[in-house]
């Protein structure tokens, strides 16, 4: 069998009314297809798709982190079967001119419900279906975080920094991961969890067959507490709306909780010391309760029961044979 792999994007506008408009560049034989094409040596499929979308439409793009989709399909070149593997991403313009290559003899800017109706490959369709979702899922992401980072304005007394630190990673993520607060690294670079703490989460991960890319992490509390200290009941308590509303736009199918605060406001559970590594299903949702890494920066017991925790979830989602603990 022979191998291709090519990359491209979905490409979306909005216009005026804030309208999500779609690009589909229609082909000599009267087919719809999106720009894409051949990764040539050394590219990569990101640096392979920005080319073809120059290329086929003359569009300069923003690519919209988290999201990509590989699609996969059958066919016969020359009597041999080929399988051809498109790694798919999302891409917003703000512009509608499209100067479209030779290959190509029209393009137009469609609805995802209009594009249902042109359509007639189910991949394809599940494509814009997951597209349209995911734009969708942004916006609302971006509203709350435009909420969130006003909180420290809004309240008479305030004892935490002032800087929202977002969470990270794919909003149509299975595997959300949540924590206590930001430390001094992550208060400074606005990212979750990129200190030492950090780095062992993501070598733990690694090892535990879970990619930190394919998740979300965020924190319970999203603002750095001065000399790392644990938030106030008050603080989570005005933090605890805006973590439940990431969770209900995500949507994940499991839940890490990193630490005893997480955990607690999570799950309930009293005693990481005594309940590490339980799994509980509340609410359609998964939740794995461990140790957080800074605890396991501190003392080699706790690393050897964190990473032990990690590996027996990593087989168990992955394996798909998770054994759950009801309440």
């Amino acid at each position: 069998m022979i191998f291709e792999f090519s990359s491209g994007a979905v490409i979306f506008r909005k216009d005026q009314d804030g309208k999500i408009l779609f690009l589909l560049l229609e082909k000599a034989n009267g087919e719809y297809d999106l720009p894409k094409g051949h990764i040539e040596k050394g590219e990569s499929a990101v640096e392979a798709a920005k080319r073809e979308i120059t290329e086929e439409t003359g569009l300069s793009v923003e690519f919209i982190p988290g999201f990509s989709i590989m699609t996969k399909y059958f066919f016969y070149k020359n009597k041999s079967k080929v399988l051809k593997k498109n790694k798919l991403f999302l891409a917003e313009v703000r512009s509608s001119k499209v100067t479209i290559s030779p290959e190509h003899k029209g393009y137009s800017w469609l609805t995802f419900e209009e594009i249902t109706e042109k359509i007639k490959y189910k991949n394809t369709k599940t494509l814009f279906k997951e597209a349209s979702s995911y734009i969708r899922k942004k916006e609302l992401m971006d509203k709350l975080n435009s909420e969130y980072a006003k909180l420290p304005s809004s309240e008479k007394i305030w004892n935490l920094s002032k800087r929202l630190v977002p969470g990270e990673g794919p909003l149509n993520a299975s595997v959300m991961l949540v924590g206590q607060a930001p430390g001094k690294n992550e208060d400074e670079s606005l990212r979750p969890f990129i200190g030492r703490s950090g780095k062992l989460l993501s070598s733990m991960m690694h090892k535990a067959g879970i990619n930190r890319s394919d998740t979300y992490i965020t924190s319970t509390v999203q603002f750095f507490p001065p000399a790392n200290r644990l938030p106030t009941e008050n603080e989570v308590e005005l933090c605890m709306p805006f973590l439940m509303r990431q969770i209900e736009i995500i949507k994940p199918s499991f839940i890490i909780t990193l630490g005893s605060l997480s955990g607690k406001v999570l799950t309930g559970v009293e005693s990481i010391e005594k309940e590490h590594g339980r799994i509980i299903k509340r609410n359609s949702i998964t939740y794995m309760v461990t140790y957080h890494p800074a605890a396991a920066l501190r003392f080699k017991r706790v690393l050897e029961l964190m990473s032990e925790d990690f590996k027996k979830f990593g087989r168990e989602i992955n394996a798909g044979t998770i054994e759950i603990n009801k309440e």
